[in-house]
């Protein structure tokens, strides 16, 4: 039996806001089933106090006692529960994880260090020694650090193998090396592990000690390793190029199943098409647009903020909701700037446009459903999972060639009578393209013979994570002992 742990700062069901979360909360189980149960799968996470009453009745606690850091002695509990197959280990310390959101606090370097420091003494603490310890962005990459400088010597730790992925690296835990030993508990025959353009960069110290870095999606380990990627880590990351590969992500299809989602009003598959317009029809009902079957309705969910496209979007979307048929519905919130834009655009098109200046999961759910075309114009996208939950709902996206977009959404074109690709898109950060490809994907939709083949050609792309937890165990395989 192969033994793996993965550590990582949120998962879904329990504590999550975004990809990093969908990630741990779905690739582990769907690893036990690819694993053919030779996989022993583990997830440690801290237990914020987002985590339910439902989970945690469910939870028994298997440690208690103190964990140090630096000169601190903190409480540390842990409590584990099972589900899908999964042992997930909770971190219990209330003065680090019991606070209103996950993220966002002063003292964010040392709730992580923390974590990491609890996630490398785990094996000890609850008796189970993976093989591989797989660690997720900046805010758990001190546990690989801890594994090799701390650890090494501890009966039961010679031989874990190590693993870190980089979920989005404009985000690396950087910090000023006042607080090298003070916080993260590392003294100066450690200091050059973490060094990094003057200054402490955790993600760097995780790239070095891991015997393997990955990415989320195969442009983007590519991309990273150029300077207009990879704020400054492209140095770094080019010494590392022997040991860095991608695997894009893919999407739990059990809670994105138009089949059977109950957030959505009907429920429909690639061959009742029909039914999908029922929501529609409903999401026109209730934001107050004209209920028209016959106009296609063009969605973007994202937060709001400029790295996703947001300026691409506000330079051409007046002209394209003012000189097409068409309805426009933006869910999100973010940059001042971007909320203020959207809702001026609802006022001078009030009869097609609807600002939706919030975020919902499931009323997001309900748009996917409603949404004939789906915009996500990202000038970097790591993996992006939004793309793969549009076309799964039937809606034609419209992306930029960059990261996750690049490997999972192919342009269309006809080749003769046969239908190539499966979404528009364009290559330059440019608004133009934007607004080209936009109508190209408009005028597909306005042709319902097409438009239903190719809508029943998107919805049957396998984006799930079968195909994405097989190439995990491929990169796993030269680890295990």
């Amino acid at each position: 039996m192969k033994k793996l742990l993965f550590v990582g700062a949120e998962a879904m069901p329990f504590a999550a806001t975004g990809g990093l979360g969908d990630v741990l909360g779905s690739l582990p189980s769907a690893i036990i089933e690819a694993g053919k149960g030779e996989v022993d799968v583990r997830v440690v996470l801290p237990l914020y106090r987002a985590v339910s009453d439902t989970w945690r009745s469910q939870m028994t606690k298997v440690y208690e006692g103190e964990v140090a850091l630096a000169w601190r002695r903190q409480y540390c509990g842990i409590y584990s529960l099972v589900k899908d197959g999964v042992t997930y280990y909770f971190v219990d310390n209330k003065y680090y994880f019991d606070r209103d959101t996950l993220y966002g606090f002063g003292d964010e370097g040392e709730r992580f260090a923390y974590f990491s420091k609890v996630a490398a003494e785990l094996p000890r603490l609850v008796g189970y020694y993976p093989d591989v310890v797989h660690a997720h962005d900046w805010s758990s990459a001190l546990t690989l650090v801890y594994i090799n400088e701390k650890f090494r010597g501890v009966e039961g730790y010679e031989n874990i193998k190590l693993v870190y992925t980089i979920h989005n690296i404009e985000y690396q835990g950087k910090y000023d090396f006042a607080i090298l030993g003070d916080v993260f508990e590392l003294d100066e025959n450690s200091k050059h592990i973490v060094e990094y353009d003057g200054c402490i960069n955790l993600m760097k110290g995780a790239i070095v000690s891991a015997d393997i870095v990955s990415t989320v999606s195969k442009r983007y380990a590519e991309e990273i390793c150029s300077p207009e990627y990879a704020h400054g880590l492209d140095r770094i990351l080019r010494e590392s190029s022997g040991k860095l590969t991608g695997i894009l992500n893919g999407i739990d299809y059990n809670y994105y199943d138009p089949s059977k989602d109950s957030a959505i009003d009907t429920n429909y598959t690639w061959r009742s098409q029909k039914k999908k317009y029922e929501n529609k029809k409903t999401l026109q009902r209730e934001l107050g647009l004209p209920e028209r079957e016959d106009v296609p309705m063009i969605s973007v969910i994202s937060r709001l903020a400029s790295h996703k496209g947001l300026d691409l979007i506000t330079s051409m979307i007046y002209n394209l909701v003012g000189e097409r048929d068409v309805q426009f519905v933006v869910l999100g919130k973010g940059e001042a700037e971007y909320e203020d834009f959207f809702r001026g655009l609802e006022r001078a098109y009030g009869d097609k446009a609807r600002a939706l200046i919030t975020y919902d999961r499931d009323l997001s759910k309900r748009i996917y459903a409603a949404s004939d075309i789906f915009m996500m114009p990202s000038k970097s996208e790591p993996c992006g999972l939004s793309q793969m939950i549009a076309s799964r709902y039937g809606a034609i996206t419209v992306v930029r060639e960059t990261g996750g977009l690049y490997d999972s959404i192919k342009g269309f074109w006809m080749d003769g009578d046969k239908m190539q690709g499966n979404g528009f898109t364009f290559a330059n950060y440019s608004a133009p393209e934007l607004e080209e490809r936009t109508s190209a994907a408009i005028d597909l939709w306005n042709d319902p013979e097409l438009r239903t083949k190719f809508v029943g050609k998107i919805m049957r792309i396998d984006f799930s994570w079968k195909n994405s937890a097989e190439s995990y165990l491929d990169m796993y395989a030269p680890l295990w002992n």
